[in-house]
């Protein structure tokens, strides 16, 4: 006999599939709604796109020099330090002997070096006689030249007064010469007193044109004696030159033979001796550096970087930089501004970047690409901390960031595509 179940089969079915819960149909946001927000978004996009910018930056490392720049002193040739004239920190001025450096030899003789300066010492004594001697004979010379024609330009004064006095009393005869022709017509006279009185009018002529040629003969005279004056004076010159030209060169040889033996190393300007690399005693060689020293008129600072050749277009006098310096973390500090002032037209020199310690160089010590020099002038070159004043010192290192080519949106995301066309690109014809 069958079971007899307690349920219906159906209700057992429902039961089943009856929700637990109430179903909410939630309404959705309305088409036109979706539409505007999109079209909004889009027209967001292209705007932002067609007249949003975005300008590119690279950052270059550089360093900060000074006007005048800190002097590094080396040694000149090999020797040893015998003194050690100054300690660092000091202030001193330019000249002063910073250390005593011994490069003399030694032979059978002596010492060479000295004996060498004796010599030497000896021939500049006796051309500076020689010189002396041709200076006084040149004064003389020119005082006696210039005696002569002080006295022939008195005569040749004193001649062209009778001269004129010559011409006066020539023309005065001449007229009386006249006269006495016309007393001759009339009969007043005789031929013989008109022969006398024109023979005295030729007479005085002849002594007119005497005293005429005088004063040439003084004046060619005048003309010869400042002609010698000016030769006697370019000789005089010439053999003094010749003998100055041998003083020179002994002076020079006094000078090697001097150096010979021992040195002398000066400060080359005023400054503060920032640190003295070597001590009494110790062995150098030609190069080695010696000492640091800071100059004390500082006139201005500046950042100097190095721009690599891909950004030079961009890069142009009166630009203006962000500027992070490794001693004042930007983190702490924050950036400094700074402008362009210089940008050379040239690549700098391997020589010249080997003088700065943050010129950029390959893994091989060399330089992989062309580089330019960039001065930046700085706005401020201290800073104030917790009321203590912090300054900028020659050869602290920074880095920067330089603003380079500003563009649209969407010309930098088509710049892959710009890479293409000049892939696939043929010749360009001028």
């Amino acid at each position: 006999m069958e079971k007899r179940r307690l349920f219906r089969q159906e209700a057992i079915e429902h039961q089943k599939a009856k929700w637990s819960g109430t179903a909410l149909l939630i309404t959705g946001y309305p088409a036109w709604i979706i539409a505007c927000a999109s079209a909004f978004f889009i027209i967001v996009l292209v705007i932002s796109l067609t007249f949003g910018h975005y300008t590119r930056r690279i950052n270059v490392d550089g360093e900060i020099v000074t006007q005048p720049r800190a002097i590094n002193i080396f040694a000149p040739q090999q020797g040893f330090i015998s003194k050690l004239l100054v300690d660092a920190g000091i202030e001193v001025t330019k000249g002063t002997a910073l250390y005593q450096l011994d490069v003399s030899r030694i032979a059978r003789s002596g010492n060479v070096t000295i004996h060498t300066t004796e010599a030497i010492e000896k021939q500049i004594v006796h051309v500076e006689s020689i010189i002396a001697k041709l200076e006084k004979n040149k004064q003389a010379t020119q005082e006696n030249i210039k005696q002569q024609i002080a006295q022939s330009e008195a005569a040749n004064k004193k001649s062209q007064s009778l001269v004129a006095n010559a011409a006066k009393g020539m023309e005065e005869m001449r007229q009386s010469m006249k006269n006495y022709e016309e007393y001759q017509r009339q009969g007043l006279v005789n031929k013989e007193q008109f022969n006398n009185q024109r023979y005295l009018y030729y007479q005085q002529q002849s002594s007119y044109q005497a005293l005429n040629t005088q004063i040439i003969q003084e004046n060619l005279k005048i003309s010869n004696l400042q002609s010698e004056l000016t030769t006697s004076a370019a000789d005089f010159d010439n053999q003094i030159a010749q003998y100055q030209y041998q003083l020179n060169e002994l002076q020079r040889q006094l000078t090697e033979a001097d150096a010979a033996g021992m040195l002398i190393i000066n400060a080359p300007s005023d400054g503060k001796i920032e640190s003295l690399s070597v001590t009494e005693g110790q062995m150098v060689n030609p190069g080695d550096s010696l000492a640091q020293l800071i100059p004390t008129s500082i006139n201005a600072y500046y950042l100097v970087l190095w721009l690599p050749n891909n950004s030079l277009p961009y890069v142009s006098p009166g630009d203006r930089i962000n500027i992070r310096y490794d001693a004042f973390p930007y983190q702490k500090f924050g950036q400094f501004p700074g402008t362009v002032q210089t940008v050379s037209a040239v690549p700098a020199s391997a020589q010249e970047m080997s003088t700065y310690s943050s010129a950029p160089r390959a893994a091989s010590g060399g330089i992989d690409q062309s580089y330019y020099k960039v001065i930046v002038a700085l706005d401020s070159h201290h800073f104030m901390l917790a009321n203590k004043e912090l300054r900028l010192t020659s050869g602290m290192r920074a880095q920067t960031t330089l603003f380079l080519e500003k563009r649209p949106l969407y010309q930098w995301m088509l710049s892959p595509f710009y890479d293409i066309k000049k892939s696939i690109t043929g010749p360009v014809n001028g």
